[in-house]
């Protein structure tokens, strides 16, 4: 399980990484998006929200590459990843499987740190020591 955790923690980091930059230098064109959800992004990108989101894949992207504050990054992306399944949801489901995906690869890496999984599903406050 291990492996697979840090092949999915590398993917994740790899694919935010990608798409957080995107976020910022629009190497991808995206194609122009009409009703609600064209609305949607359009707020967001006018109102410039994408790029505060862009800013947390980038980060959480790299905690992942490094390895280090690897529970910070998964904190981090979990409401993106609900944000995005959402968005497919209501706006575009024929587009979905992205955000399947990413959050396939969150709950791996996440599942795989039985100590935070513990910690985060733990019922009251923590004890600490």
């Amino acid at each position: 399980m291990k492996i697979a955790a840090t092949i999915c923690r590398y993917l994740l980091a790899i694919g935010f990484l990608f798409f957080g930059l995107n976020g910022f230098f629009q190497f991808l064109h995206p194609q122009p998006m009409a009703g609600p959800g064209g609305e949607f992004i359009g707020l967001l990108v006018h109102s410039r929200y994408l790029y505060f989101l862009s800013s947390i894949e980038i980060l959480s992207a790299l905690f992942f590459l490094t390895g280090r504050y690897v529970r910070l990054g998964l904190l981090m992306l979990g409401p993106v990843l609900v944000n995005i399944l959402i968005y497919h949801i209501s706006f575009d489901p024929k587009t979905i499987g992205g955000g399947v995906v990413f959050s396939a690869l969150w709950w791996v890496v996440f599942l795989d740190d039985k100590a935070f999984k513990a910690e985060v599903f733990a019922r009251g406050p923590v004890p600490r020591g």
